[in-house]
């Protein structure tokens, strides 16, 4: 068992953040050391830039729904486990298209609604399978602090949090602040390196006083701890959390927990061709894996395979012959 006790009544997982639509590009390294941005990043834009950008593309991009905290529930939503996402759309062709696909993937959508475009995401995808985010929020930066009441959460066994969050403050902690008056726990996502350098401050304060589970790739982990040397920055990551997950790349992931580490080893996956969605994938399999009751090996080798094969499409979207094959882990 992993060690975490939820409520029999408690079973949904609920992720909050900002509803995007993904636009999936394919190009050479030369195109992003021509804008001047660094390989692996997210990029606050306007949607004028995006534009600007899209014509630069060889090829027009391919459009699915997206979002950190969205693909995440829609992996919990295909594994069978009861999901939920809350955010805002706009009142437009792409936001109708974004809350059916969410019904399509097992995901009850508690989506607010604004004047604004929906967002959009540019991801330039390189050869080497990373993604490069370009992000006009657009009606996603509309949610507001009040919208985000107990009521959103629930029956919530855990309410999963993308970092991108932490752009908004006040938005951020009326999230955490209703997640835990829902008596659910909180997962936080640290999503990116930049977003945890800008945000190092509301970090702290945030994952003292709210966050149960704290989940991290190396470079966030390093943004965060300073500390490159795994053992410590996962000592560091868990010092104010229940439960700690450092996600080292091919070698795999460490679960730290009560004081114990736990070693998961990776799923190898020789025909990556996009890494976008990866993280957010790997949530999904790890923490319907702990509401489900399962240990951290389990759990983790479940998230391993979610995030092993989204990284072999374009994209954050498992076909479903992917996910016959995951669902056999369970």
């Amino acid at each position: 068992m992993s060690g975490l006790t939820f409520d029999t009544d408690k079973k949904v997982i609920v992720g909050v953040g900002s509803a995007l639509v993904d636009m999936l590009a394919r190009e050479e390294d030369a195109f992003l050391e021509k804008l001047g941005v660094e390989k692996g990043g997210m990029n606050l834009v306007e949607s004028s830039y995006i534009e600007e950008l899209v014509v630069q593309i060889d090829t027009p991009p391919s459009i699915v729904p997206g979002g950190s905290a969205c693909n995440t529930a829609v992996g919990v939503g295909m594994l069978g486990g009861k999901a939920r996402f809350v955010g805002k759309l706009g009142q437009d062709q792409l936001g109708e298209m974004y809350r059916d696909a969410l019904k399509e993937n097992n995901v009850e959508p508690v989506l607010f609604t604004s004047d604004l475009p929906t967002g959009r995401v540019l991801s330039v995808i390189t050869p080497d399978a990373q993604r490069s985010m370009f992000t006009y929020l657009g009606a996603a930066s509309e949610l507001q602090p009040e919208e985000l009441t107990p009521s959103c959460f629930d029956h919530a066994a855990i309410v999963h949090v993308e970092g991108y969050l932490l752009f908004n403050r006040e938005l951020m902690m009326a999230t955490v602040k209703a997640a835990k008056s829902a008596g659910a726990l909180v997962s936080l996502d640290l999503a990116s390196f930049n977003v945890v350098e800008e945000s190092k401050d509301l970090l702290d304060q945030i994952i003292a006083d709210y966050i149960d589970i704290l989940i991290a790739n190396e470079d966030e982990a390093l943004a965060y701890t300073g500390h490159k040397d795994e053992p410590r920055a996962l000592e560091v990551l868990s010092e104010n959390v229940q439960l700690a997950v450092l996600k080292i790349g091919h070698r795999g992931s460490v679960v730290a927990c009560g004081g114990t580490h736990t070693k998961i080893e990776p799923l190898e996956c020789p025909n990556a061709v996009d890494s976008t969605g990866a993280g957010d994938l790997w949530a999904a399999g790890f923490l319907f894996g702990l509401v489900q009751g399962y240990s951290f090996e389990k759990s983790g080798h479940l998230a391993s395979a979610c995030g092993s094969h989204v990284c072999q499409v374009v994209g954050a979207n498992i076909p479903e012959r992917g996910w016959e094959e995951i669902r056999k882990l369970i």
